[in-house]
């Protein structure tokens, strides 16, 4: 818990960094920690050290984790079927994975039926790799997507999310992290609907995310330690 603690605080610091660097206001960067397969006493650890958003892939890790883990903001990041809408819902603060008007209808449909009075932070996911594999919307439909979510009165939609195609090389990923920014740009004058999020950047990366724009960066490995 001490080495946790300890890597807890060296992201903290290399993402100050990042954005001094980048002329950027720190405080404008969310670090959500990302404890993906690790159990809730390890995720509680993190919070005691100072993490103050979580993520996780799947909403039903979310869901079995957080009655057990001090207050923090829950970051869903991994993809959500409609039949798991309701449970995201219920257990996490901010979505990052609507990719297609279904899923932004089911999400607001249960708002309307079971949360009237909330609206529920969300964000697009792009392809900006245009992987076949990956989910996320094609930036060519995004607009389309975009006003479609932004229809949708108990939504409110902060931004794009994307996963870039994996390299080793963090360089490797500036050129999907600057077409987000222009694309999120371009949305915002298209549309006319401020988007102030941009949710890319993991832990092998997050530093040239941060110099590209991103304003949420989820990291796992480098807080957390490598997965067994």
């Amino acid at each position: 818990m001490t080495q946790l603690a300890e890597r807890l605080a060296e992201v903290q610091r290399r993402v100050a960094k990042a954005a001094t660097d980048a002329a950027r206001d720190p405080s404008e960067i969310t670090l959500i920690a990302v404890g993906k397969t690790f159990s809730a006493e390890i995720v509680r650890a993190a919070v005691e050290a100072g993490a103050t958003d979580l993520g996780e892939n799947r909403v039903q890790e979310g869901v079995a984790k957080k009655p057990l883990v001090p207050s923090a903001r829950w970051h869903l990041i991994g993809p959500l079927q409609r039949n798991k809408a309701k449970a995201a819902i219920e257990s996490f603060d901010f979505i990052h994975t609507v990719d297609r008007p279904e899923l932004a209808d089911r999400l607001q449909t249960l708002l309307v039926e079971h949360w009237p009075e909330r609206r529920l932070p969300v964000l697009l996911e792009v392809n900006v790799g245009r992987e076949p594999q990956k989910a996320g919307v094609m930036p060519d439909d995004a607009q389309g997507l975009l006003r479609h979510a932004a229809a949708c009165d108990r939504l409110d939609v902060r931004g794009l999310m994307a996963i870039p195609p994996w390299g080793d090389d963090p360089e490797a990923s500036r050129p999907y992290f600057r077409e987000l920014r222009r694309l999120r740009d371009a949305l915002q004058e298209a549309v006319g609907t401020p988007l102030p999020d941009l949710s890319m950047g993991m832990s092998h990366d997050f530093e040239v995310a941060i110099a590209e724009g991103a304003t949420m960066v989820r990291v796992g490995t480098a807080i957390f330690g490598r997965r067994g």
